[in-house]
C-alpha cells in the first residue's frame, strides 16, 4: 500500500514538471516572430504571378509576333486595358488584359517572332503586391517540349557499358553513289560554317541530307570550320566533262549553294526569304482550296454604260463611288434573289446562310486579306463605298479586328484597276463562290435590234464556284441575274 502511494505521488510530480516544460516551449519570444515573418514574407517566397500567355486571336492562328508593348513593367493594368499588339496570321490585333493588377515582367520582348500559342509572354501581380518580387517560373516550365529529348539523352549513357573519357569519334560518312543531295537549308548551314558536305550523315529519303543532319553535325564537330579550312586541298585542275560520273537515274540535280548576305552571289545562286505568318497562312489556304475544292469557272460580259452614266450623275452631286461598289451591290442583291448560292461547305455538307456578307479582296504589303461588308444587300451604294474604303485602309494598316474579316459568305476580287481584262480567282473556303472582276473596255458590237454597230463599255467577270454546292446550271443562272442587276443599277435599289 505504501509503495503504491509513493508511485502515485511520483507520477503526479512528473506530470506537473512535464506541463511546466511544455509551457516553456510554447512561450512565444520576439525573435521567433521575426523568423516566422521572414520565412513567410514575399521577399523569401516571392509573389505569385498571373500568367499572360499567347492567345489564339483568329481561328487559323498557330503562332504570333509581338509587335509592341503598350504597358511597361511596374505599370498598373485594369481589366480591358491594351497590353500589347500582336501580329496574327491576318492582322495586327491588340491584346487586352482580363484581370486587374500590375505588369510585373515582360517575358517576350518587342520583335519576338513565331511565338507559339500558349507561350508565356508576360507576368502580372495583383494590386498591392510588390511587382519587383514576382516569382518567375523556370525556363523548363515554359518549354515542356524540350524535356523528353533531355531525358532521352540522359538515359543514353546508362546503356553504354563503359564510360569513355574522350568524346566518341565521328561516324564515318556513308558512301553514296553519285553527287551528294542536300536540302537548301542544310547546304546553307554547312557552307556558312565551312563544313565538308561529305561529313554529314544523310537521314532523308533517297540519301538527302536534311537541315537536322547539318545541325547534328554542327553540334558534334564545333571545330569543323577550322579543321576543314586547314585541310582544304588546293583547287583541282579542270578535268574533262567526260570524267564526271553521270548522276544515278531518278536523283535530284545538284542545287547551287545559297548566296551569302552582304556578298555578291554567284550565278545561279538564290537566297531564302523568310515567310511571314500571313504568307504562310495564305499558302496553306490556297493549297487547301485547290486540292480539296472542285473548281468550276464561268464568265460573262456586262455592259457598264448605265453604271458609268449613273456615276457621272452622282459625281455632280459630290458623291464619289467606284465601279467595284456597284459590283458589290449587284452581287449582294443577286444572292438575296438566289439564296441557294449563298451557302458554305461544312464537314457534313451544305450549310445555308441567313446573312449576306461580302468579302472584298484587299492587297497589302504582307499579303491578301478579305475584310467583310456585312449585310451588303440592305445597304446603298454610297454606304457600301464608305465601308469599303474604311475597311481597305484598316487592312493596309494592319488594324482589322477578327470580326471584320471572318464570316463572309461570298468573295469579290477586282483587278480591273491594274488593266487586267479577265482572270480566275481561287475560292476562299468554306465559301462556295468568288467573283473575279476585270477592267472595262470599249468594244464595237452589232446591235441585233436595228442591225447597227455600237460601241459598248464591256466588263468581263468570272465566277469560280464549288462544284459540290453550285453546279454549272446554277452558276449560269447566277451570272445572268448578276448581269441584269449590274446593267440596270437603279433596279437594285428596289430589290
Amino acid at each position: 500500500m505504501a509503495a503504491s502511494l509513493r508511485l502515485g505521488r511520483q507520477g503526479i510530480l512528473f506530470g506537473l514538471r512535464l506541463s511546466s516544460f511544455n509551457k516553456c516551449l510554447g512561450a512565444t519570444h520576439p525573435w521567433q516572430e521575426h523568423v516566422r515573418h521572414f520565412f513567410q514574407s514575399p521577399w523569401f517566397l516571392g509573389v505569385s504571378a498571373l500568367k499572360v500567355q499567347m492567345p489564339a486571336l483568329s481561328p487559323t492562328m498557330e503562332e504570333g509576333n509581338i509587335v509592341k508593348w503598350l504597358k511597361k513593367e511596374g505599370e498598373a493594368v485594369a481589366a480591358g486595358d491594351a497590353l500589347c499588339e500582336i501580329e496574327t496570321d491576318k492582322a495586327v490585333v491588340t491584346l487586352e488584359s482580363n484581370d486587374d493588377g500590375v505588369l510585373a515582367k515582360i517575358m517576350m520582348e518587342e520583335g519576338s517572332r513565331n511565338v507559339r500559342l500558349g507561350t508565356l509572354i508576360a507576368l502580372m501581380v495583383e494590386e498591392g503586391q510588390d511587382w519587383k518580387q514576382v516569382e518567375i517560373p523556370p525556363p523548363d516550365a515554359a518549354a515542356p517540349s524540350a524535356a523528353p529529348p533531355a531525358s532521352h539523352e540522359a538515359a543514353a549513357p546508362v546503356v553504354t557499358p563503359t564510360a569513355a573519357p574522350s568524346p566518341p569519334p565521328l561516324p564515318p560518312p556513308p558512301t553514296i553513289s553519285g553527287p551528294l543531295r542536300l536540302s537548301p537549308a542544310a547546304r546553307h548551314i554547312l557552307d556558312t560554317h565551312g563544313i565538308d558536305h561529305k561529313l554529314a550523315t544523310a537521314t532523308g529519303r533517297r540519301g538527302l541530307i536534311t537541315k537536322e543532319d547539318a545541325l547534328n553535325l554542327l553540334k558534334t564537330s564545333p571545330a569543323a570550320k577550322t579543321t576543314t579550312a586547314e585541310a582544304a586541298p588546293p583547287p583541282p585542275s579542270p578535268v574533262p566533262a567526260s570524267a564526271a560520273p553521270p548522276p544515278p537515274p531518278g536523283s535530284r540535280p545538284n542545287i547551287p549553294p545559297l548566296s551569302v548576305p552582304g556578298k555578291p552571289g554567284a550565278p545561279g545562286t538564290f537566297t531564302e526569304i523568310p515567310a511571314t505568318n500571313v504568307r504562310r497562312v495564305i499558302a496553306q489556304r490556297l493549297t487547301q482550296s485547290k486540292t480539296t475544292i472542285p473548281h468550276a469557272y464561268a464568265s460573262v460580259d456586262c455592259d457598264m454604260a448605265a453604271v458609268m452614266h449613273l456615276r457621272k450623275d452622282m459625281a455632280k452631286e459630290q458623291i464619289k463611288v467606284s465601279v467595284n461598289d456597284f459590283v458589290i451591290k449587284a452581287a449582294a442583291v443577286t444572292l438575296k434573289e438566289m439564296p441557294e448560292v449563298n451557302v458554305t461547305w461544312s464537314g457534313d455538307g451544305p450549310r445555308a446562310l441567313d446573312s449576306i456578307h461580302i468579302s472584298i479582296a484587299v492587297a497589302t504589303d504582307k499579303g491578301l486579306i478579305t475584310p467583310i461588308i456585312k449585310d451588303a444587300a440592305d445597304k446603298g451604294v454610297q454606304e457600301i463605298s464608305a465601308n469599303a474604303k474604311a475597311l481597305a485602309q484598316k487592312a493596309r494598316d494592319g488594324k482589322l479586328l477578327p470580326e471584320e474579316y471572318q464570316g463572309g459568305s461570298f468573295s469579290i476580287s477586282n483587278l480591273g484597276m491594274f488593266g487586267i481584262s479577265g482572270f480566275s480567282a481561287v475560292i476562299n473556303p468554306p465559301q462556295a463562290c468568288i467573283l473575279a472582276v476585270g477592267t472595262s473596255r470599249s468594244e464595237l458590237r452589232l446591235c441585233e435590234e436595228d442591225q447597227t454597230l455600237r460601241t459598248l463599255q464591256l466588263m468581263t467577270v468570272t465566277l469560280s464556284s464549288d462544284g459540290r454546292l453550285v453546279d454549272d446550271e446554277l452558276a449560269s443562272r447566277f451570272l445572268d441575274k448578276f448581269r441584269a442587276n449590274l446593267e440596270k443599277p437603279k433596279r437594285m435599289a428596289l430589290v
